[in-house]
């Protein structure tokens, strides 16, 4: 019997991270980007979400209070992604790292979206990304074929113009 995929309108609903220090994250997650505060859960959990969502990020210092990032080459989370509209509100979340001196990791074009990488206060990867319209996607022998091309950081902020 071969089992059917997964629905296609499944999607990822929210991450949780352990952090070590509850304040300086919910700091970050609320003024690098724009989240807003949903709740305290005690002194060791809070939640944080766009549009009043009860939460898209969980951060909590269950087992992680005073700890540091995992070393390298260990397994754990490479990244999670946000994923954002269109490509002018990309650009405003591009702006926003800056203006609150958030280092960049690096930028790519995948053909199918745009990404951007960086890292929370605690070394979680982060990308914040948007999608292409499937139309554009890039195709090889009526395959997707995504590539990693740098991303003009620059054009990108153009969209913005004058605002």
């Amino acid at each position: 019997m071969t089992e059917q995929p997964i629905h296609p309108d499944t999607h990822i609903g929210h991450v949780h991270l352990k952090v070590s220090d509850l304040e300086r994250a919910v700091a970050f997650y609320r003024d690098a980007f724009g989240f807003e505060l949903q709740q305290y859960y005690g002194s060791s959990a809070a939640f944080v979400s766009a549009g009043g969502y009860h939460h898209h990020i969980g951060l909590n210092v269950w087992e992680s209070r005073g700890g540091s990032p995992p070393a390298p080459g260990t397994t754990g989370l490479y990244h999670f992604a946000i994923l954002y509209p269109n490509r002018k509100e990309l650009a405003r979340a591009l702006r926003r790292l800056i203006q609150h001196g958030v280092p960049i990791d690096g930028a790519s074009d995948h053909g199918v979206s745009e990404a951007i990488y960086l890292r929370d206060p605690d070394g979680n990867g982060i990308e914040i990304y948007r999608d292409r319209p499937r139309e554009e996607w890039p195709l090889k022998d009526d395959q997707m074929a995504m590539v990693t091309r740098p991303l003009d950081l620059r054009g990108l902020l153009a969209e913005l113009g004058d605002e």
